[in-house]
């Protein structure tokens, strides 16, 4: 393929939007089932180098830590020294994937928008042209949008906010009194790694944390993936997996409800200068307010195609949009998972070939 810049876009067979594990695993099927990059579909990144979200994991997140990584389709992580940052092991091994199967992903390349061309053609409009697509799969994930809730004083607070997205690690929270924000997996780790270092912390989330006890067989995986999926049939915002399946109590989840870090406090009513305050008049000095409260799907450059339902959410059947069948969205709602991302991979690509056969049936 020829890519052509200005008015006219290069007509292609399939845009694959993202790079990380969702948008490989499309990328792989593609190629596997007969698609040659750039001649018959393209990969288009806005990272700079290869990795995904996994390029901005904090450092202490060593790979040991990292809850149900699962390799790519056809090539193993294998041999991975478990002691180093996840962010590199796995920005290592996107890389070495790309280059193994040719993927040819052209990087850094912003999506602008995505909206309707002619001929029954999608218009993939980007900071490096537009492709003219008879089939997207979108998988941009949630990186790119930090969910950060609003409260009563929030611009007063003399301190800090950040985000889980920009964590630095345990050791930038020395001496200072650090309030988590967040019921999720993110804002335990934070705890556990800051607490040794701080003068203090406070842990406040919504609702009471649900902790699981036992295996989490493939049982309980499938209900838990279920009720996401309901949610996203019926056109809801997607919740994670995990906010379902609760938060597995292993050792160091013990050892921080015994000693105290894990002592969990209802969400605070406003935020002051000097902290965080409670409608009962208690409050809680702060330096620094974490905002461990998750991420939502960034599909922002889909507005033009109209697919938000009255419900706030993209309504799915399997991968496919239904308002519109060219549009798969992998990565999202049920998929959000690694093993999830690969499984939806597969299933986008299979959609995109039947769709693709019956056009040219039909012309």
């Amino acid at each position: 393929m020829n890519y052509i810049s200005g008015a006219e876009a290069a007509e292609i067979q399939a845009v694959v939007i993202g790079a990380g594990q969702a948008g490989l695993s499309g990328a792989y099927h593609l190629r596997r089932t007969g698609f040659e990059p750039e001649r018959d579909f393209v990969v288009l990144d806005h990272n700079p180098g290869p990795g995904g979200a996994w390029r901005y994991r904090w450092p202490s997140l060593t790979y040991d830590r990292v809850h149900g990584m699962h390799s790519l389709p056809g090539m193993e992580l294998t041999d991975a020294d478990p002691s180093r940052p996840s962010s590199e092991v796995i920005t290592e091994y996107f890389d070495r994937y790309e280059r193994r199967f040719d993927l040819r992903v052209r990087r850094p390349v912003k999506v602008r928008a995505v909206r309707e061309g002619t001929g029954g053609r999608l218009l993939v409009e980007t900071s490096a042209g537009t492709w003219s697509t008879r089939a997207l799969i979108n998988a941009t994930g949630t990186w790119d949008r930090p969910f950060w809730p609003r409260y009563e004083g929030q611009e007063t607070f003399l301190g800090r906010q950040l985000h889980t997205a920009h964590y630095p690690g345990p050791e930038a929270f020395a001496g200072q009194r650090v309030v988590v924000v967040g019921g999720g997996a993110s804002a335990t780790q934070h705890l556990l790694e800051i607490a040794p270092y701080a003068a203090d912390t406070t842990w406040v989330t919504r609702r009471p944390p649900v902790f699981r006890e036992g295996p989490f067989d493939e049982e309980a995986g499938r209900a838990a993936v279920a009720l996401v999926e309901e949610r996203v049939r019926r056109g809801l915002p997607p919740r994670s997996v995990v906010s379902v399946t609760g938060l597995p109590l292993n050792d160091a989840i013990r050892r921080g409800l015994t000693d105290g870090v894990l002592d969990r406090q209802p969400m605070f009513d406003r935020i002051t200068p000097e902290g965080v305050e409670w409608k009962d008049g208690r409050r809680v000095a702060a330096d620094v307010i974490l905002w461990a409260t998750g991420f939502r799907p960034a599909v922002d450059h889909l507005t033009p195609l109209r697919l938000r339902e009255p419900g706030g959410g993209i309504r799915l059947e399997g991968t496919r949009a239904v308002t519109d069948p060219r549009v798969h969205l992998v990565g999202y709602g049920p998929s959000a998972s690694t093993v999830g991302a690969n499984r939806a991979g597969r299933a986008a690509v299979r959609d995109v070939r039947r769709l693709l056969a019956e056009e040219r049936v039909t012309v």
